[in-house]
């Protein structure tokens, strides 16, 4: 048997080798896995501009501020003109996008189709209203026609490009819905229309109403630029809300009318909520 006989100095050389060896192996075997790491690695996308940028659906809840220029027809139709409509409303929208809302609506501004509506009644048999002094006053009577919805209403938002939480927005609701006359003595001239006279005049109905919009929901990454617009249509029966009107007498046996409304509605949304989701990452 021959032996060897290791100085110091042979083993402290081999131990140097092989340290030598076995960074060289590590660094055999990380360096190829960093390099394809670095060829790979997720990064996180911000440029939202980039046409491969998706949104990512998320449970909302936001405020509105909306407007809308009506064209009524039916009963509303004969008596009054177009008019314009304000209010606000809440919406829930689920990670799925449906919606689930409450809008309130006050409309104005619809002058009377008729000029001698008030013939016969208000008004002289020649459309002239004498005040109580017996005399013409300069100042006159107005009418205007004034309207009030509340709706809850049930929608969903169909996305038709990347951005998931935008879309054509469907919704139909019910509520009910308030329409009369409002009559303006400006001069308090008229005793016509003085305490509860006046109301046998303004024609206060109300009723169940469906409500119905097809427009479009648009919602981007910062959430500060969210607005709707479309085409939104109302279907009300009203009776009259008081005992006696002055046009057609007592209102007990009065059936429910039919009227609508149709036209133009367009809104801002204010967010309130939006439930953080897992962001999505992409390989480059």
């Amino acid at each position: 048997m021959i032996n060897f006989k290791h100085t110091e100095k042979d083993v402290a050389g081999h131990r140097l080798l092989h340290l030598f060896l076995f960074f060289v192996a590590i660094l055999a075997f990380v360096f190829p896995q960093n390099a394809k790491a670095q060829g790979s690695r997720p990064i996180y996308q911000t440029d939202f501009t980039d046409k491969n940028y998706v949104d990512t659906t998320a449970p909302m809840i936001w405020l509105d501020a909306h407007l809308s220029y009506m064209f009524p027809f039916g009963d509303l139709g004969n008596m009054f003109k177009n008019n314009f409509g304000v209010g606000p409303g809440f919406t829930f929208k689920s990670k799925t996008n449906w919606t689930i809302g409450f809008h309130f609506d006050y409309m104005f501004g619809a002058n009377m189709r008729d000029p001698n509506f008030f013939n016969g009644t208000l008004a002289n048999d020649d459309g002239i209203v004498i005040d109580g002094n017996g005399l013409v006053s300069p100042g006159g009577i107005t009418a205007e026609g004034r309207y009030w919805s509340l709706m809850a209403d049930f929608g969903k938002i169909i996305p038709v490009d990347r951005w998931k939480n935008s879309g054509i927005w469907l919704r139909i609701g019910a509520g009910y819905f308030n329409h009369r006359l409002r009559l303006n003595d400006f001069g308090n001239q008229y005793p016509q229309l003085d305490g509860d006279y006046a109301k046998g005049y303004d024609r206060q109905s109300g009723g169940f109403a469906l409500n119905q919009f097809i427009g479009y929901q648009f919602i981007r990454k910062n959430r500060m630029l969210n607005f709707f617009i479309g085409l939104e249509f109302h279907e009300m029966w009203t009776k009259p809300n008081r005992n006696y009107v002055f046009f057609e007498g007592p209102t007990d046996e009065m059936k429910a009318k039919f009227s609508g409304l149709v036209g133009v509605k367009a809104g801002w949304n204010i967010p309130l909520y939006e439930k953080k989701t897992t962001t999505t990452f992409y390989y480059r």
